[in-house]
């Protein structure tokens, strides 16, 4: 179990990125820290190297014996340990100078080099040049390079540990970082298993809303959440389409088993046929309703838009349905508030569709001698049309709903239509980018649509 986690923090992206950025930043640290021993060894060696030519130089000039007197002096000044300077015999006997014993690894020529001795207690490392002179004697001059090797210790062995500080550092924090993504992962796993198994009300874990999973998360989180919403209306609609068409179905049944049972003559016959039609018929216009709105949501007329007067288009709207106002002595009314010039793009067809609902419904609704106003709004909230009527009103619980397909009020379950009216409004002004307002005003309902200077998505 503890293996199969660990392999699947180290398969995490998290961990390899870390673990990348480690080796790089491991990398340039190491020839960092390279750089600067480097640059101070060197440096330090130098300072060495310029005092022990300078110092060969000077005495390579002047006579043995002025040497000699030289060296006597310096010893006689107390024993320099840390820069010993000895003459030595061509048998490599001390003559003067320093307490030290000619190296036996000195190389021919005047080449600096390293050297160890038994010096004076503490200084066995030296760095020097044995120079021939032409009396054939030899000159030692070197320095005690101890501490040169103990800070080289020091830098190396700070090096060792920050090199090790780092490294774990980054194991550790690529480690949480692949162990949290592991979680995070494991947590969207187990909610895509619950939401495979059926449960759509489950979400995708999401941390705040800054890390890249978080954001895609939340997107897949909005994406489900419309999915269930769409689960949920067509869960409605087929218990609507199976309340809303087992009605005439069921009449058209009873009416062709009563003709089949009781039909004497042709005009039985023939009464039979056209009532079945009439019910056929309504189912048909059902299904074409629920047709057209699928094609007005897909966007497939979006192609058609031109410029529509909006004017005309609603008193083609009102003209059309002002004899059914009539009918029950309804007083319909259409007025232009602000400019008459009312242009709108759009599909004049769908617009006259989605009006002529709007107007159908306030007439349907409204009760004998009441009143429906139908108004073109144009100001600086952009162009629109408003619907307004004296019937029952709206309750606010159910002004979403409406807007579902086959969605039927219990007040309205008695009146001829299929609950697709609003719907196809909806699915209209979605199109247009028009937003569609349900109103509560003191008495009937207000609805409107209306297309905004700066086109926006429709509210519903």
């Amino acid at each position: 179990m503890f293996l199969q986690r660990l392999n699947d923090i180290c398969r995490t992206t998290s961990f390899r990125l870390s673990m990348s950025f480690l080796a790089l930043f491991g990398l340039a640290s190491l020839v960092l820290f390279s750089f600067m021993y480097l640059e101070t060894k060197n440096f330090m060696q130098n300072k060495v190297d310029e005092w022990v030519r300078s110092e060969v130089q000077e005495f390579a000039q002047r006579p043995i014996d002025d040497i000699v007197f030289r060296l006597g002096g310096r010893t006689a000044r107390g024993p320099d340990v840390e820069r010993p300077i000895a003459l030595f015999d061509k048998a490599g006997v001390r003559v003067a100078g320093s307490d030290i014993l000619l190296p036996s690894t000195a190389p021919d020529g005047d080449g600096l080099f390293d050297f160890r001795i038994q010096g004076p207690p503490g200084h066995t490392h030296f760095r020097g040049v044995v120079h021939r002179l032409a009396s054939g004697h030899s000159l030692l001059v070197a320095q005690d390079v101890g501490e040169l090797r103990e800070f080289d210790e020091v830098l190396s062995g700070a090096m060792l540990l920050a090199g090790t500080i780092i490294a774990a550092m980054g194991l550790a924090g690529a480690a949480i970082v692949g162990t949290g993504a592991v979680g995070q992962i494991d947590g969207i796993t187990r909610a895509a298993r619950d939401i495979m198994a059926g449960d759509l009300s489950k979400r995708l874990p999401a941390r705040g809303n800054s890390g890249d999973v978080a954001r895609l998360a939340n997107v897949v989180n909005e994406m489900l959440a419309e999915i269930e919403r769409l689960m949920h209306e067509v869960k409605g609609v087929c218990d609507n389409i199976a309340h809303d068409l087992r009605t005439p179905l069921t009449r058209l049944l009873a009416g062709l088993e009563r003709v089949q049972r009781r039909a004497s003559s042709m005009d039985d016959y023939r009464h039979g046929v056209d009532e079945a039609i009439g019910e056929t018929q309504a189912a048909l216009r059902t299904f074409s309703a629920m047709l057209k709105i699928s094609e007005i949501e897909d966007g497939v007329r979006r192609s058609g838009f031109r410029p529509v007067d909006l004017v005309a288009v609603t008193a083609d709207a009102v003209d059309f349905y002002e004899p059914a106002a009539e009918e029950k002595s309804i007083d319909i009314s259409f007025s232009v508030e602000g400019s008459p010039d009312a242009t709108i793009p759009g599909e004049p067809s769908l617009l006259f569709e989605a009006i002529g609902n709007l107007v159908d419904n306030a007439i349907k609704f409204t009760p004998e001698g009441g009143r429906v106003s139908v108004r073109i709004l144009d100001g600086p909230e952009g162009a629109g049309v408003a619907v307004s009527d004296t019937g029952p009103g709206i309750p606010e619980r159910e002004c979403e709903a409406i807007l579902r397909r086959f969605y039927r009020t219990e007040r309205s379950r008695h009146t001829p239509g299929n609950g697709l009216g609003l719907s196809l409004v909806a699915a209209v002004a979605r199109l247009h980018g028009m937003i569609l307002i349900i109103d509560q005003p003191t008495m009937g309902a207000s609805v409107s649509l209306r297309y905004p200077i700066t086109p926006g998505t429709s509210k519903y």
